[in-house]
């Protein structure tokens, strides 16, 4: 198949360049059409309960987690000019399109009892400009004296200020959002920058947008990097420019068809579809380096060009589509975990993995039919003298101290038993942050004097029509949030309970002594109060938190980032004070919001990633029984890569590193990508085999040191290749690219050493009558394609034909 194939490709080189270049044009005009994505990634599937409560509580009150928060430390806040820039920088917020409400201490409202009408009246507390100190002085006094405000726009300890706004729904996910952020900053940044204050940043939608802005400059970033090392590295090891410009035009297409095939699916950049490019540009060199070192070794062979690039083909070709197809299967594994963000991840890689062993297998051997031979310096590389010296060290370990490196792998799997004990799982909302990072700095600060900001919902259902303004009913609200407010991880909630206080504060003449649940006595009276109250803008904030029937309410908590560990321990504790306090014969009751949800998500997703990476062997080790038809030789291919896995979770234990979804990711990418080695060293341990006249110990010698020097050039390419992903500002990306590094040197070293001592140790044992007549075909050294039936389509070089008819 292999043959036909090559002389397919060399018959038919101009018709196969122009089909690549029509593709290339087609992708790279799909390519400036890819979006960034703007929403926080779903980790759970549509139909988990947890997210069809949290659906469920959307519908019914709308967005949560589309608040952005900025505050200062400023022990003269109130003064006169400062506090009045203070009222102008709300109200130009607010103004902006995009921003539905803005609140902190200065646009605040008190309730005032109009006796004579019997009604409530709402009056903002601060004007829209002050005349003088005094007023502001008297009017602060009773803005601070409210309870209803206490913790929530302002911390007398710290002397921190707030500013809350609102973010309308239609702009939240959509790219107009950066642009608003924009906007805010620039009207902040003016207060700050007048009065020499730091502002401090956080909520969601800001998170967001900053982290959006982050991948995106990353992506350039590592594109450009990735290209740049590869270009290097390929250049030390080839010395020849025209090795490394042709392999970087196969990856560089390669990109071009990854973005386009994003805007084909409809998918957008996320933190993880960021990192697919440099990806394809380092898993994609190796293709040219096997490809183009089995050119050069079989041109020196017999100094025939073409015959070199059929035989590139045809002795290579299954081992290099079975290395793609493993990395690939890596990768697609992550379509099984229904979650969003890594199906798209999954499927973009692995289709584009394979589209650049394509572009490799297609590009490589036409433009180098195009070229001139190589000549002896071109080749020199085949005989590098460090190389060459490491691997006949590699070749007497294996052949003399095998018992040393069974001695020293089993210590390492002891030692990596005890380091995966040490293990920790857990994850935070922004834990792919660094500590130094401005984002995780705010967040802190809020935390420390504010309480946080991550949404925590509680949905009460009372099955009956009304129930929410039950006396009862508020009696339950309002021991649950004392019970919640406790914890030194949640805040106090805002609920119809606070407006019912504050109801009741101002029923009472403003005494903040009766800022509590009214009586039974005066409950109905409040009520008619209210019935006829004038809110003005702020009429639909009732509806915010009670539904139109009044047998649905929500309380809103803010939580502090604690981890998916200590999340897990205070869910339990929410739920048993739910369920002591509202019995489920008269209560429904949910407990949701996006720290439920991101919870719950990181939970559900390390266990599919740990159910993709079983999937990934058990589909690699599938392929390789296929193509070697020997099971015993796929138990004995899969132990030299097993064992990097158990010493990178080794490693993440002893320092400390926790699973969580950003890092159990490297098992599977690292898994299918060390195969490949595994792959081509057992394709050419088979052909020696035949060549060898059934000699194990020269087949597994010739083996090594013709497979050797391309896994060495691969494995220094993918290390440092992924180690430019340490640069990342992402912690995600950052452990991705280390472990990963860590793993695929550790795998070279594995496949060079174990393996080979393997097939020496067992020899018959595993190396049976099936693998040596194995289903895939092996080709003789001598059999190639009619080189007389060969005719290059669109040759115009006459010393080429002749060339091919020699």
């Amino acid at each position: 198949m292999w043959n036909r194939i090559a002389g397919l490709i060399l018959r038919n080189r101009i018709l196969l360049l122009v089909v690549v270049g029509l593709i290339t044009i087609f992708m790279g005009y799909k390519a400036q059409f890819v979006e960034m994505s703007y929403q926080y990634a779903a980790l759970l599937p549509s139909d988990d309960p947890a997210s069809i409560q949290y659906e469920r509580f959307q519908n019914t009150f709308g967005q949560e987690g589309n608040v952005m928060f900025f505050a200062v430390q400023d022990s003269d806040f109130y003064e006169l000019q400062k506090f009045n820039d203070w009222i102008a920088m709300g109200d130009s917020l607010v103004a902006l399109d995009g921003i539905d409400a803005v609140v902190s201490i200065a646009h605040t409202y008190n309730i005032k009892k109009n006796k004579k009408e019997k009604k409530f009246e709402f009056e903002t507390i601060f004007p829209k400009k002050l005349s003088s100190q005094h007023q502001l002085d008297s009017l602060a006094a009773i803005a601070e004296s409210l309870p209803f405000y206490h913790g929530s726009f302002i911390n007398k300890e710290s002397n921190t200020y707030l500013m809350a706004i609102t973010v309308n729904a239609k702009i939240i996910n959509s790219k107009a959002r950066e642009p608003m952020v924009a906007k805010v900053r620039a009207i902040t940044d003016n207060y700050t920058a007048k009065y020499n204050l730091k502002m401090r940043y956080s909520g969601l939608p800001y998170i967001r947008v900053v982290m959006a802005q982050m991948i995106k400059k990353e992506m350039n970033m590592f594109i450009i990097l990735s290209l740049l090392i590869t270009a290097i590295i390929l250049f030390l090891f080839f010395r020849s420019f025209k090795v490394v410009f042709f392999s970087m035009l196969v990856v560089g297409l390669s990109v071009i068809w990854a973005v386009g095939s994003m805007v084909l699916f409809h998918y957008k950049i996320t933190l993880l579809t960021a990192m697919l490019p440099p990806l394809l540009i380092v898993i994609g060199i190796p293709n040219s380096v096997f490809l183009i070192n089995k050119y050069h070794g079989e041109y020196i062979r017999h100094n025939n060009k073409i015959k070199a690039l059929q035989r590139v083909v045809s002795k290579i070709g299954n081992a290099t589509f079975l290395t793609n197809l493993t990395t690939a299967s890596g990768f697609a594994t992550f379509i099984v975990t229904s979650s969003q963000i890594l199906k798209e991840f999954g499927v973009i890689a692995a289709l584009n993995i394979m589209a650049v062993f394509v572009l490799s297998l297609l590009l490589i051997p036409i433009i180098f039919s195009f070229l001139n031979p190589p000549d002896q310096k071109a080749t020199q590389h085949l005989d590098n003298k460090m190389t060459v010296w490491f691997v006949g060290k590699l070749e007497k370990i294996v052949l003399n101290h095998r018992s040393l490196v069974y001695t020293i792998t089993i210590v390492m799997v002891v030692l990596g038993a005890f380091g995966i004990s040490k293990i920790k799982s857990t994850g935070y909302m922004v834990d792919d942050l660094p500590h130094h990072n401005v984002i995780f700095q705010d967040l802190k600060f809020f935390e420390r004097n504010m309480e946080g900001i991550m949404p925590l919902e509680v949905m009460v259902e009372t099955k009956k029509k009304g129930g929410i303004l039950k006396l009862s009913t508020l009696k339950r609200l309002n021991r649950l949030n004392d019970s919640l407010k406790a914890y030194p991880e949640i805040s106090s909630s805002v609920s119809i309970v606070e407006a019912a206080k504050f109801a009741n504060q101002a029923y009472f003449n403003g005494k903040e002594k009766y800022y509590k649940l009214p009586s039974s006595q005066v409950k109905n009276i409040i009520l008619s109060y209210l019935a006829k109250a004038d809110t003005g803008n702020d009429s639909k904030l009732f509806e915010t938190f009670v539904d139109s029937t009044q047998s649905r309410t929500r309380m809103s908590f803010r939580m502090k980032d604690i981890g998916t560990t200590r999340m897990a321990e205070m869910e339990k504790k929410i739920l048993h004070h739910v369920d002591q306090i509202f019995p489920k014969d008269k209560y429904t009751v949910h407990v949701t919001g996006s720290s439920i949800v991101f919870f719950k998500g990181t939970k559900y997703l390390i266990k599919n990633l740990f159910l993709s990476l079983a999937l990934a062997i058990f589909l690699i080790a599938s392929f390789m029984a296929w193509m070697f038809s020997s099971k015993r030789m796929v138990v004995v291919a899969l132990l030299p890569n097993l064992i990097p896995l158990i010493i990178t979770a080794a490693l993440m234990g002893y320092f400390g590193i926790p699973i969580k979804a950003s890092t159990i990711l490297v098992f599977s990418i690292a898994f299918g990508i060390s195969v490949d080695d595994t792959i081509h060293y057992l394709a050419k341990y088979r052909q020696e085999l035949k060549l060898t006249n059934w000699s194990i110990r020269s087949s597994v010698v010739l083996a090594l040191r013709e497979t050797g020097q391309s896994m060495i050039y691969t494995s220094i390419i993918l290390f440092f290749g992924f180690s430019i992903f340490a640069l990342s500002e992402f912690g995600g990306t950052v452990s991705l690219g280390v472990l990963v590094s860590l793993t695929l040197l550790s795998a070279m070293l594995s496949n060079l050493v174990i393996l080979p001592s393997l097939l020496l140790t067992l020899e018959k044992l595993i190396t049976n009558r099936s693998f040596k007549e194995p289903l895939l075909q092996i080709f003789d050294e001598e059999e190639d394609i009619d080189l007389d039936e060969l005719k290059i389509v669109g040759s115009e070089n006459k010393a080429e034909k002749e060339e091919l008819l020699k």
